[in-house]
């Protein structure tokens, strides 16, 4: 469920200015809300489904722990690093078209390196470092364990991932209105 929001917002995060032609044209549109309105209307979709898993959760027996109260914050963190990317993506798609095509690729190839089938304690160790460089892998766990397991998170990464979040939506957001007055020129 956390891998489809991130996925389908940063897909649909390629065409959030070139599908908005009419938008940008528009004298006194902010072209900033674009990617917030495509990864908040994924969101909503990944709510809708985490309801449902809660509430599939509840009627098989397995109920929700006490670990689960950590669920808003990784939300939270998780939409602030989606958008993060998303207006990298918005923006590079505007002067490169081919971003979008290149995006579904890596997409595709993150999908396999995120522990979504599989659990992450199969990667043999030697890869282990590498393999944690993708913050969805640390999303997914974290999610798992508050949600599934009823554990407790693991901080440290999160941590890490909170500080790389934010200083990637600063750069993401300063790129995007760097490249924002150009848009209505490109498309």
């Amino acid at each position: 469920v956390a891998w489809g929001w991130f996925q389908s917002s940063l897909a649909q995060s390629a065409g959030a200015i070139v599908g908005g032609r009419e938008l940008i044209r528009s004298p006194g549109f902010s072209p900033v809300v674009l990617p917030i309105v495509t990864v908040c209307s994924n969101l909503v979709a990944f709510l809708v489904a985490l309801f449902v898993l809660l509430i599939y959760q509840l009627v098989v027996g397995t109920g929700i722990g006490i670990q689960v109260w950590p669920l808003p914050l990784l939300i939270a963190l998780q939409f602030i690093l989606t958008l993060a990317i998303a207006y990298v993506i918005a923006a590079l798609n505007v002067v490169f078209r081919d971003v979008g095509h290149l995006v579904a690729v890596l997409l595709q190839l993150m999908f396999f390196m995120t522990p979504i089938f599989y659990d992450a304690s199969m990667i043999p160790d030697r890869f282990q470092t590498f393999y944690r460089l993708n913050p969805m892998v640390h999303f997914v766990e974290s999610y798992r364990s508050v949600l599934l397991d009823d554990t407790a998170l693991k901080w440290w990464p999160i941590a890490i991932i909170s500080c790389f979040s934010i200083l990637l939506l600063f750069v993401g957001k300063n790129l995007f209105v760097k490249l924002s007055y150009r848009f209505a020129e490109e498309i």
